[in-house]
């Protein structure tokens, strides 16, 4: 299919323009016209790329991308080496950062709030004017045991857990990626459980003096769900051939 026409379409699948972010969203990279492959990735780092070319892809769609508000407008180092291999392979770059946390069917937060099977979803989250992420009820309450294991077996991985929270846990909130600080937003919101990808130095205490379990899942395992679920949606819009590359991150 055109690379234009995929464009515009995850443009405005994703209602683009009411997200402000931290740079460029949408077109990052023009590569050549004619898309028959795509490549799906968290962040688009020099690894990726090559695995990309590599895997004969013609567009690259990541979360988080290559244009960044206040990065070093000088072009060197990882950034050169980026460049050149898009550019030197005609390759096509889309990123989808907020637009992609906060989408209510195949956003990074509603995907997981659906592996979680929660019940009486909502969007949570505040952030300039939107909700980023979901807040929801498990259909049965859950003990910290069992919730570390329904963690492991769907986002993967081993979460740090602070588990302050009551037992059982009835309720949880969820942002992908690095939200710890939006753990506030979960204790207003009297939920049991807050979901991040990232973990700072002060919300151990935090939690424990307000009483809410805080889960860092991994920002990298966080941020897998809406890129697939694109994925996903492009193949059965348009018969496009996708693939997932992973190139793990413990963070």
């Amino acid at each position: 299919m055109q690379r234009d026409t995929l464009a515009q379409f995850l443009s405005d699948h994703l209602n683009l323009g009411a997200f402000p972010d931290f740079g460029p969203q949408g077109l990052q990279v023009e590569g050549r016209s004619e898309v028959r492959k795509v490549a799906l990735g968290v962040s688009a780092s020099a690894e990726f790329i090559r695995r990309a070319i590599a895997a004969g892809a013609d567009l690259l769609l990541c979360h988080h991308g290559i244009l960044w508000d206040g990065k070093a407008k000088v072009v060197r180092g990882g950034t050169k080496e980026r460049l050149r291999l898009l550019l030197t392979h005609d390759l096509t770059l889309l990123a989808y950062h907020l637009a992609l946390d906060a989408h209510p069917t195949h956003g990074n937060n509603a995907r997981i709030a659906a592996a979680l099977n929660l019940t009486e979803i909502a969007p949570f989250g505040a952030y300039k004017g939107n909700d980023l992420g979901c807040r929801g009820r498990f259909p049965e309450p859950l003990t910290h045991t069992a919730l570390d294991q329904l963690l492991r077996a769907t986002i993967g991985g081993t979460p740090l857990t602070f588990p302050f929270g009551p037992e059982p846990l009835r309720t949880i909130g969820i942002i992908s990626g690095g939200a710890e600080r939006e753990v506030e937003q979960a204790v207003a919101a009297g939920l049991d459980a807050y979901l991040t990808g990232e973990v700072s130095e002060f919300v151990q205490e935090y939690a424990r003096e307000e009483g809410i379990t805080f889960i860092s899942a991994g920002h990298y395992r966080t941020e897998t769900f809406g890129v697939r679920a694109l994925g996903e949606l492009l193949e059965a819009e348009f018969g496009i051939d996708t693939e997932f590359i992973d190139v793990p991150n413990p963070v």
